[in-house]
């Protein structure tokens, strides 16, 4: 359950060891191969829209959004969302997507992007990108492609997802 002694920081450098550590323990070593983590892969996430949860001092949780493009349009991939696997049903995931949500919207960002599943998702307001619109650059279930426009004057985004170098 969540607390006074829980806070929600921007990340930095010194929490990387502890993200990768909680990355491993959620998602093992296939994480690499995954398409999002590919598109992620040498591509730093955006210093003020990534963040890292405490409770209790200790460090449970990080969002992270990253930078890629989608055809031409500049967009964001969000992930990995984990939490340590003790703290999790808590809300704690909840926090950090609100977090990461709410700061992109106010950065003035258009959307979001993810792979995940949309009963979690939909309640941060992530809807299921339509057959073809993204193609991704590796194997993903079109059911679990998902998108959330954060502004009202975003337009649907479409074309070929890439690393934005």
């Amino acid at each position: 359950m969540k607390s006074s002694t829980t806070e929600i920081l921007l990340e930095k450098p010194e929490n990387a060891e502890a993200v990768e550590e909680l990355s491993a323990i959620a998602f093992g070593p296939g994480r690499f191969a995954r398409t999002a983590f590919r598109l992620r892969e040498g591509v730093a996430s955006i210093p003020e829209l990534s963040f890292v949860l405490y409770h209790q001092g200790e460090l449970i949780g990080s969002v992270k959004l990253t930078r890629i493009k989608v055809g031409e349009q500049d967009s964001l991939v969000l992930g990995p969302l984990v939490v340590k696997p003790d703290f999790k049903n808590c809300g704690f995931g909840k926090s950090l997507m609100e977090k990461a949500v709410e700061a992109a919207r106010g950065a003035g960002e258009s959307h979001i992007i993810l792979v995940g599943d949309e009963p979690y998702y939909a309640r941060f307001g992530f809807e299921k990108v339509p057959p073809g619109n993204i193609l991704m650059p590796g194997p993903v279930d079109p059911h679990r492609l998902l998108v959330c426009y954060l502004q009202e004057s975003s337009d649907a985004v479409t074309g070929v997802a890439s690393r934005a170098v």
